[in-house]
């Protein structure tokens, strides 16, 4: 339950995806994917000014997430950006949305990056916040004060770290919350609201997938090949596109948003507000999402 709404389901090929709704059936469309750790509670204090505005929101659990569960038990649990791409591109068919602005946090800005890039034919535009399109991977140079704020991907390829994230997520997700907005206090109802979520008996291996795969530490879930493929080539982002990133992100540093002008084709703006941390959605709720223009 979120704001009073229930948990509606739908699915694809390989997930039963949970996700909320609100707003009148026949509005725009917006679709709010969260990120990593977090959940759809990130957006509860985006969705009353868009459903206000008349606009139908969904908000879906990542794979890992909450009550999205795989459909077959032997299936990878992987946390790729692929797949991750490749989920929300089939919740936005499998509904049949058109004309859809998809907003993403984190993990689904990057998701949401995989569907302006690749699967953009039922979008209208796409606002991502705090991570960067093509960003990182085994191949690319990163500078060492990005390294350092990636210690945390560094410490799932240990087996303490993988316990760690395991054994005592809520302890380590705090940390990381506190960490990556050094400027945003938080309390303890908001953050227990959105640890629910990570009780999924997926989490953990989506995660620790999802780190060691990004730097070449794992393989990849074979069904993705072909589209991880084409992502290494960055093509280009067809739709409209806002890039929001807060100043004082201490996770995805705002390096990993700069220069990408050349990577979006369609109408590119990008800001950087100051004072804000990594969890722009909820630090900054009025400036997330501002839908792009047709």
């Amino acid at each position: 339950m979120l704001g009073g709404t229930v948990t509606e389901f739908v699915k694809t090929s390989c997930l039963e995806i949970g996700y909320e709704r609100w707003g009148p059936p026949d509005g725009p469309v917006v679709v709010l994917a969260h990120g990593w750790p977090d959940d759809v509670h990130c957006w509860d204090e985006v969705t009353p000014a868009l459903t206000e505005a008349g606009c139908r929101v969904l908000a879906p659990y990542l794979r890992g997430f909450g009550p999205t569960r795989f459909l077959e038990d032997d299936r990878p649990r992987s946390g790729q950006i692929g797949a991750l791409g490749h989920d929300l591109a089939e919740f936005i068919e499998r509904l049949d949305l058109r004309d859809v602005v998809v907003s993403g946090h984190d993990w689904g800005a990057r998701a949401a990056y995989v569907v302006g890039a690749v699967f953009p034919e039922r979008l209208r535009g796409l606002v991502a916040m705090s991570a960067g399109y093509a960003a990182s991977g085994p191949d690319q140079e990163i500078s060492f004060p990005l390294a350092r704020a990636y210690w945390y991907e560094w410490f799932v390829a240990t087996r303490r770290g993988r316990e760690t994230f395991d054994r005592d997520r809520r302890r380590i997700c705090r940390y990381l919350w506190e960490s990556w907005s050094p400027g945003w206090r938080f309390d303890n109802e908001a953050f227990e609201r959105s640890a629910a979520a990570w009780d999924n008996p997926d989490w953990h291996a989506i995660t620790v997938h999802a780190y060691l795969q990004r730097w070449g530490e794992a393989a990849g879930d074979p069904a993705y090949d072909d589209l991880e493929d084409r992502l290494a080539h960055r093509p280009p982002i067809t739709v409209p596109s806002i890039v929001l990133h807060g100043g004082r992100d201490a996770d995805n540093l705002p390096e990993t948003t700069e220069g990408k002008e050349s990577l979006f084709t369609a109408g590119y703006e990008r800001n950087v507000l100051p004072g804000i941390g990594h969890a722009l959605p909820r630090e900054a709720p009025r400036r997330s999402p501002r839908p792009p223009s047709a």
